[in-house]
């Protein structure tokens, strides 16, 4: 009997194993993977249907998105029909909200994406072409020949994302296709015919070729001219911010140079990489925050919720009519249950993760990054009554809706640092701190990390200036001679 016992508990483990690794797989994905997914599914799975009435939002993960309509819920006992979802606590009966006391990222019962019929302005963005593309455009409209526009449209297929020309002018001329040859002087002319067009520096060959083909767009002739001599013969000087040698090199006053070398600052050294540059990835909040009688209370954001329900005519019809005598819809059907409890189990999870995390955060939604507390995995795994790597899974690519911004979960965790009073202070608040001292520091007397040493040691905060200046280039905040320079 103890070997079938052992021999049932395998079996049953190796028939879960799947299934648990696709919940696990499906709570580390990101909101837009995630209802790809679902989707996917959708269009797969006969017992799977677009939910348009928000069935979800309506049921099971009603408490979620508005726990102050449905308090009640929260503390209520699990139905015996109805397991509990695992990872994520209960959430707590907020009160209701007072007037002026909540903040709203928008109403949860405002129409949902399956309902709304109007366009958004996001529909009517163009994509913009791609450099080629934008450069191709303006050689048509040039009246060229057909052999000089072959040569202008070759340069252009040889620039690379930045808009640099690399290829050798050799090597140019022998692949154009051309019945006779080029010469090296059509060359010449079809890369100075590129040059010529927008953006200004496109086509050129080293960086400094690329500043003084925007030094002609400056509309002044003197600071053109000044721009053009310090480019062209003073580029280490420029890159060192030595406005006083440029001086004297140059002979002009150093109010002058400065003005020229802040114009040239201005200037684009890859000028190609606005039309190349990857599409902005916009980022859906899965959670908000919003404050309920001086309580943060996470609420889902319904509209990461996929629009998905079962198709309970078709299960009705299989269950009475087939009689489960097909094992692939039994599979389907199977498949289907299993795909909308993951999907409660998934926002279960993570809006306890986050509210687990607004419990022990909040001071930082009150007061700032220097508000923030250190903060493990083992902490909020502790709280939620799950495993650490339950909750990295969960605050992976997941995102919290604040007053102050939208913040990836795993932001609110760092790591402590021992003070030497005895009490602990996090890493994000020693670099929120370092970032306002900086930003209230006198323009012509930036403090040098030393003096940003000594400033946090005054507030009891030691640490080291290797830190300091880890901290700050963390921040992309330059050196002290550098923010002097640039002032």
């Amino acid at each position: 009997m103890a070997f079938l016992s052992m021999r049932a508990t395998t079996q049953q483990s190796q028939v879960m194993s799947p299934r648990l690794q696709h919940a696990v797989r499906l709570l580390q994905m990101s909101s837009q993977d995630f209802e790809q997914t679902v989707t996917d599914c959708l269009g797969s799975n006969p017992f799977l249907e677009q939910d348009d009435e928000g069935s979800l939002l309506q049921g099971g993960l009603a408490a979620l998105v508005a726990p102050a309509a449905a308090g009640a819920a929260l503390h209520a006992e699990p139905s015996a029909s109805a397991p509990e979802p695992a990872g994520g606590p209960e959430l707590p009966e907020p009160a209701a909200p007072a007037d002026g006391d909540a903040w709203d990222l928008g109403s949860p019962a405002s129409p949902s994406r399956g309902e709304r019929d109007d366009l958004s302005a996001c529909d009517f963005l163009v994509e913009a072409p791609t450099l080629n593309a934008h450069l191709h455009g303006q050689l048509n409209l040039l009246p060229l020949g057909a052999r000089d526009m072959a040569l202008a449209k070759a340069v252009v297929e040889s620039l690379d994302d930045d808009g640099y020309l690399r290829s050798d002018p050799a090597e140019l001329a022998a692949w154009t296709g051309l019945d006779e040859p080029a010469s090296g002087e059509e060359i010449r002319i079809a890369v100075c015919r590129v040059q010529s067009l927008d953006p200004a520096g496109v086509g050129a060959r080293t960086v400094q070729e690329c500043l003084a083909l925007q030094a002609r767009e400056v509309p002044c002739a003197a600071q053109r001219a000044l721009i053009e001599a310090i480019v062209g013969e003073h580029l280490k000087l420029l890159a060192s911010r030595d406005v006083e040698a440029l001086a004297r090199a140059t002979g002009r006053p150093a109010a002058e140079v400065a003005a020229a070398c802040a114009r040239i600052r201005r200037f684009e050294p890859r000028p190609g990489w606005r039309h190349n540059a990857p599409p902005v990835q916009y980022v859906t909040p899965d959670v908000i925050a919003r404050r309920v009688r001086g309580r943060w209370v996470a609420q889902l954001n319904p509209e990461v919720v996929p629009r998905v329900r079962l198709d309970r005519t078709m299960a009705t019809l299989f269950r009475h009519d087939a009689g489960g005598a097909s094992p692939a819809m039994a599979s389907h059907l199977q498949e289907a249950r299993w795909t909308l409890r993951n999907v409660e189990q998934r926002f279960t999870t993570i809006v306890g993760v986050a509210q687990a995390i607004l419990d022990r955060q909040h001071h930082f939604l009150d007061y700032g990054e220097m508000a923030m507390k250190p903060l493990g995995l083992s902490e909020i795994a502790e709280a939620v009554g799950a495993h650490e790597s339950t909750v990295s899974r969960a605050t992976s690519n997941k995102y919290l809706a604040t007053p102050a911004g939208v913040f990836e979960l795993k932001h609110f965790f760092s790591r402590a640092m021992v003070m030497p009073n005895g009490n602990h202070c996090s890493s994000i608040a020693i670099r929120g701190l370092l970032r306002d001292l900086i930003a209230e520091e006198p323009p012509d007397h930036p403090l040098s990390d030393t003096a940003l040493m000594t400033l946090l040691a005054r507030q009891g905060l030691n640490v080291a200036r290797r830190t300091v200046t880890k901290y700050r280039q963390s921040l992309k905040i330059q050196p002290a001679a550098q923010r002097r320079a640039a002032a």
